[in-house]
């Protein structure tokens, strides 16, 4: 079924149009949502810091988990503390815990299954407290409240949760994939409609190049800087010497990630080849699911990797990557947080 409806997502067939009218409801009730937070009818919290949000107006991996760490490491260099909110897409409670509740994800403990696979790979990466809950403006208040030497707020995936308020908006597109068929959930792939991006601060381009439209700017993203890391011993090998390893060996390549196909596609452009098994989107992995008789080595995502420290072995390694951005996206950030701080702070900031 997942396949299925990812198929027909990019193009206008026959069972994007029995998806119609449900499709037209949907848009209906997010322009209207919009609408009423833009009114003020529907309030926001704002946050007594800056607030960038990283998110997109589609379903599915668009890359904005590396998207974040990167963000998270400019800010860092450049003497900023900075914080994450997130949602925990996919997580399971513990039992005592309140399902509502906001939750600090602990990088050494926490686990994907409780916390999420993205937060707690954030947490892992960057080193920075992460907060998580259904409700991002109470994981604000809670982590800014715990820890008020944070200076800014990164919000995971959070462009259409308007009750927290932000200072910067930044959508991760696919290059490769774009919109689909542009039209709304369930016909096709968009939260929101692709005249969003125009509200936007910058537009973020993973894989391709950026459009020629100045307003709001664009940015290229690629993913690279590569390294696999063995999931057993935590060794490290660059995609040459792991490729030169592999070969005659049989490898398979298993991804649980909105965009599978991308990663078996970079995996072959590393000259890496490999079996393909994809996964549902946040797929909670298990034993069963790795075993993959006549399988030598197995690769997959960080994001993935996260969630199978437990049953790891040592066929298993991870690819991790690192956003890659121009220099201009650097410039264009600090800027603008600089300024909505600077507007926080009042007349008596300069």
């Amino acid at each position: 079924m997942r396949g299925w409806l990812q198929s027909e997502w990019q193009r206008r067939g026959g069972g994007a149009l029995l998806l119609l009218l449900p499709a037209l409801v949907f848009a209906a009730l997010v322009a209207l949502r919009r609408a009423l937070y833009r009114l003020r009818v529907l309030p926001a919290w704002r946050a007594g810091v800056p607030v960038v949000v990283v998110g997109n107006i589609t379903v599915g991996g668009t890359g904005k988990t590396p998207l974040v760490i990167a963000i998270l490491d400019i800010l860092q260099r450049r003497g900023w503390t900075p914080g994450v909110v997130a949602r925990g897409y996919g997580r399971v409670p513990p039992r005592e815990q309140d399902p509502l509740g906001v939750v600090r994800v602990y990088p050494d403990v926490a686990t994907p299954e409780h916390f999420g696979d993205e937060p707690v790979l954030i947490a892992r990466r960057s080193r920075v407290p992460v907060y998580i809950s259904p409700d991002r403006a109470a994981a604000a208040r809670a982590l800014l409240a715990a820890h008020p030497e944070v200076d800014v707020l990164v919000s995971d995936d959070g462009l259409q949760h308007y009750a927290l308020a932000r200072d910067v908006e930044l959508a991760v597109v696919d290059g490769e994939r774009g919109f689909g068929n542009g039209l709304p959930l369930p016909a096709g792939p968009l939260r929101e409609p692709v005249s969003r991006l125009a509200e936007v601060d910058a537009v973020v381009v993973n894989g391709g190049a950026p459009g020629p439209e100045a307003r709001p700017p664009r940015f290229a993203m690629r993913l690279g800087r590569e390294r696999f890391v063995s999931l057993a011993t935590g060794e490290q090998r660059g995609p040459e010497e792991l490729a030169l390893a592999l070969r005659g060996r049989a490898v398979a390549a298993v991804a649980g990630i909105g965009n599978p196909q991308r990663f078996f596609e970079h995996l072959e452009g590393l000259g890496i080849r490999a079996q393909a098994h994809d996964f549902p989107d946040h797929h909670g992995f298990t034993a069963r699911d790795l075993k993959l008789p006549g399988a030598e080595i197995v690769i997959m995502t960080e994001k993935d990797a996260v969630k199978c420290a437990a049953i790891a072995d040592g066929r298993m390694w991870f690819m991790r990557v690192e956003a890659i951005l121009p220099p201009e996206f650097d410039d264009f950030l600090l800027t603008r947080i600089a300024t909505a701080r600077r507007r926080a702070d009042g007349p008596q900031a300069a």
